[in-house]
């Protein structure tokens, strides 16, 4: 063991003495207010958001944080943290919390990251599409142990052509809305095909299980060593589990399939993508699988040179199907209606603080006024439009999205919920006024699901270095 914390001090000394000229300590400082009509704030004011943001009418948020990011990328060693405070605040409720606190390091192509920190995850566009299905930038960052290779990284042997990433993360939910305590399992791997050609495609594979924790009126589930590896693989639980969980798989399970394909062209970089969920064995390959009507489509034009209009995206998400309200497997096992991101045992389902993990448009309990903890509405069609741009300096952006609710299988609605959701987004930065940087998003809705509601958030953020060393 001590010749081990001797080996990580070492590395330690070599890297902050290697290129140190790069390393930067940096402050982060924003200030955000939220004004609306309505019951609530718009949804694309709240939404993938990281949850800084409230849905309530009038809010207002102040960010403080340092951190220091991975300097040169051929360092063998490096390391980064951040700290930042988040003060929320509404009519009803201030909160006073860590918003992203996390070391990481990575050493070779290897990455460790421990604490909560807002991660990018799934194929989907970074900044115009309506969020990924399985991960969405949601809700808060949650405390996670990953270890893994997080960017794409080439296979030797394979001339360029071949590159993976994956990781393994461990996570422990804070919010307890129901059950306390519980775990969370999640595993991913991705590989792309391309190299230096103009045409990349990549398959990826994530899955996701929510275990342990303390689960009113059954008890405490399993978190032993054996539980583990049931979670890990699939598997059915011992004999400490539920009944249920011991036909089926132990925890609830979610497994999510994704391709992409980018094509470079001049001076456009064109992207089509596709995310799928499945919560009902058996899971099959990409168009074989039981709910192959749902799924999230997407496919963005990035332009290179012509700043006015960078980029433009256009997505379709379906979740009606659920493999159906009932379909027999094998004469033995029958399935169908899957009910995404709930679970009869945790039932706040995929979610987090009450807001969905997942694709936003699977409304999250928050909106709940009955105050169940479970999602509700988790049938939707969604035709989603962006576009972005640079005009003058005053960076913008403009999401359309329409979106048709149907509530769940168990618990339709008595008729279907159309609602529109808009923003513009326009951001310039001051170099003469301390650098700051203004921002101002005008969102509104109009419908049945949130009724209709306008609103404005203004944000003033400033970062610069703290100090170099």
């Amino acid at each position: 063991m001590y010749k081990i914390f001797r080996i990580i001090i070492f590395l330690l000394f070599v890297s902050s003495q290697i290129k140190a000229q790069n390393d930067t300590i940096k402050y982060d400082f924003t200030l955000m207010g939220l004004t609306s009509t309505g019951a609530y704030s718009p949804f694309w004011l709240h939404s993938r958001q990281y949850g800084k943001t409230s849905i309530a009418t009038n809010s207002a948020d102040f960010i403080l944080g340092f951190n220091k990011e991975f300097g040169d990328s051929k360092r063998i060693f490096d390391y980064g943290f951040k700290a930042d405070v988040l003060l929320k605040t509404d009519p009803t409720v201030t909160n006073l919390y860590f918003h992203e606190l996390y070391a990481k390091a990575r050493l070779f192509v290897f990455d460790l990251a421990i604490g909560s920190r807002e991660e990018y995850l799934g194929n989907q566009d970074s900044t115009l599409s309506s969020g990924g299905l399985l991960f969405s930038q949601n809700t808060r960052p949650m405390p996670k142990i990953t270890i893994g290779i997080e960017h794409f990284t080439t296979i030797p042997f394979t001339f360029g052509l071949l590159e993976i990433k994956g990781a393994l993360s461990h996570g422990w939910y804070t919010d307890n809305t129901f059950t306390q305590n519980q775990l969370l399992h999640h595993k991913y791997a991705y590989l792309r095909l391309g190299g230096k050609f103009p045409v990349h495609f990549q398959y990826g594979l994530d899955h996701v299980a929510q275990w342990g924790g303390n689960v009113p009126r059954i008890g405490q589930q399993p978190i032993s060593l054996n539980a583990y590896k049931s979670i890990f693989f699939g598997k059915s639980g011992g004999a400490d589990a539920t009944m249920n969980d011991q036909l089926n798989a132990l925890g609830n399970h979610i497994i999510s399939q994704s391709t992409r394909l980018d094509i470079d062209i001049s001076d456009f970089k064109i992207s089509g993508y596709w995310q799928n969920v499945s919560e009902d064995g058996p899971i099959r390959l990409i168009n074989k699988t039981m709910n192959r009507p749902d799924g999230l489509w997407g496919i963005s034009i990035r332009n290179k040179n012509f700043t006015y209009i960078k980029g433009i995206l256009f997505e379709i998400l379906n979740t009606t199907d659920q493999s159906g309200p009932y379909h027999d497997k094998d004469g033995i096992i029958y399935g169908g209606a899957d009910s995404y991101f709930t679970n009869g045992i945790y039932q706040s389902g995929w979610t987090y603080y009450s807001h969905t993990i997942g694709t936003p448009f699977i409304t999250s309990p928050v909106f709940n006024t009955n105050g169940n903890v479970s999602v509700e509405n988790n049938r939707v069609r969604v035709h989603h439009v962006g576009a972005e741009g640079d005009i003058s300096g005053y960076n913008y952006k403009i999401l359309t999205s329409f979106s048709k609710n149907y509530g769940s299988y168990n618990y339709p609605y008595p008729e279907m919920k159309p609602s529109t959701s808009l923003l513009m987004e326009v951001n310039k930065q001051f170099p003469k006024l301390a650098n700051i940087n203004v921002g101002c998003s005008i969102g509104a809705d109009f419908g049945k699901l949130y009724g209709n509601s306008v609103g404005c958030l203004l944000s003033i953020r400033k970062t610069g270095d703290l100090f170099r060393y």
